[in-house]
């Protein structure tokens, strides 16, 4: 009944939406007004993420029964946006009662998973293992269309969506299934890790990659503290992050300053949502490289944090949250044609040359690979040398662009971009 009541109130108060290009110099002004519930502010942040827009400026308040939030972003590029397709697509989603949409942009956030075979992976984390993962699928004659990896703390999370590479469906036969399952786990288990290896198929629907990576990490207990190097202790990377009483008015106050980065906010928010935490005002500044965040927040069932041990798991969550993204990787983004067993090739290449995949983004669109992998080298404590990237292009691929992105911490410190045409890897595949 209370459900009922509630979608009464959300059709006779529909949200509303502003998208203000004039009011600000330098970055487009949303505002979104809505019948508060809870969730929404994950939903708008996930909208804005998607779409790659980068928020410099966040206020939120949502006490009562009446929610707003007012987002200054700009694109990747540092533009406002003017596109027309953004525009409305903004304004028809954050507007509409769906709360699972098609993404405007193909290779994030959701699709039917009646178009492919979902697979989610956990396990401890190790050099190699997403090349393991990839060759197991291969044999099976599994093509991966995208996927995401992430590591963090010892502990490796995936969502894998695969079709047959025969048919470009999902795969439906209940006994092929069944051997995806055994062999994927016997990888995982590669550790001896019989007690925390899992892969599971999921159900049909939708599912925001992402997300759901955010969610297995969690139950994980990837936040769990393991023992820093003296590298990571000394590192600016690391998040401060404060959790205060606020008496006066039954909050609790959630402050952090990190070094700022794409998607953030929606990985803070993801987190405090997921667990059970209501974000009632907010504020987010970001400048050049740090961005700060303050949340006045209250458990759901109205409660502020109530002990140490809370505040204590509060700010290890939210440390996790913005370290799963957070890396000195190097990142390389390869551009290529899509074919059977091409993610499994690329990655035995990079455990050849003894690079460790910290994290990867795989896509595909038209037939063409997108595909982003951030690497260190197997200590995780040295640079990647460049005489390995070298090795890698010779190697890489039949006719591909491997674009590298340098940070200034390695060398050498301008990004470079290769296009090459090696035949050597290819021409087995051909015979």
């Amino acid at each position: 009944m209370e459900d009922e009541y509630a979608k009464l109130i959300r059709r006779m108060n529909p949200p509303r939406v502003t998208i203000d290009n004039d009011s600000s110099p330098d970055a487009t002004v949303i505002q979104v007004e809505s019948v508060n519930k809870h969730g929404i502010l994950l939903e708008v942040v996930q909208v804005l993420s998607d779409l790659d827009l980068v928020i410099k400026k966040a206020y939120i308040s949502s006490d009562g029964g009446w929610f707003m939030e007012v987002f200054n972003v700009i694109d990747h590029d540092g533009s406002k946006v003017t596109d027309d397709g953004v525009v409305n697509y903004i304004k028809k989603v954050l507007e509409s009662d769906a709360i699972y949409v098609p993404s405007l942009n193909g290779s994030v956030g959701l699709k039917p998973s009646e178009d492919y075979t979902s697979i989610e992976l956990v396990g401890t984390d190790r050099p190699g293992l997403l090349s393991e993962v990839s060759a197991v699928l291969t044999d099976l004659g599994c093509n991966v269309v995208d996927a995401e990896i992430w590591t963090h703390n010892a502990r490796a999370a995936a969502v894998v969506h695969v079709t047959d590479g025969k048919t470009n469906f999902a795969v439906e036969d209940p006994k092929r299934l069944s051997t995806i399952k055994k062999l994927l786990r016997n990888v995982l288990k590669g550790n001896n890790d019989l007690e925390t290896a899992k892969m599971t198929l999921s159900a049909p629907g939708y599912m925001h990659r992402q997300r759901r990576l955010h969610q297995i990490m969690f139950a994980e207990r990837d936040y769990e503290k393991v023992e820093k190097t003296e590298q990571e202790k000394e590192s600016g990377l690391r998040p401060h992050i404060t959790v205060m009483d606020c008496v006066e008015k039954d909050y609790t106050v959630v402050t952090m300053r990190c070094v700022d980065r794409p998607k953030l906010l929606f990985d803070v928010i993801c987190t405090l949502t997921d667990m059970q935490y209501v974000v009632f005002h907010g504020v987010v500044h970001t400048g050049d490289m740090e961005a700060y965040q303050e949340y006045y927040i209250r458990h759901v069932d109205g409660s502020p944090v109530s002990s140490e041990a809370e505040r204590e798991r509060v700010m290890q969550c939210l440390e996790a949250a913005i370290e799963r993204r957070t890396s000195e990787a190097l990142e390389l983004e390869l551009c290529t044609a899509d074919r059977v067993g091409l993610l499994s090739d690329i990655t035995r290449i990079f455990r050849e040359n003894s690079l460790c995949i910290k994290r990867a983004e795989i896509s595909t669109e038209g037939g063409t690979a997108k595909d982003k992998f951030y690497v260190t080298d197997m200590t995780s404590n040295n640079p990647v040398d460049p005489k390995t990237i070298d090795a890698i292009q010779r190697q890489i691929g039949e006719q591909a662009a491997l674009h590298v992105r340098w940070k200034s911490s390695q060398s050498p410190p301008e990004e470079t971009t290769m296009s090459f045409l090696f035949g050597n890897l290819f021409k087995w595949q051909s015979s």
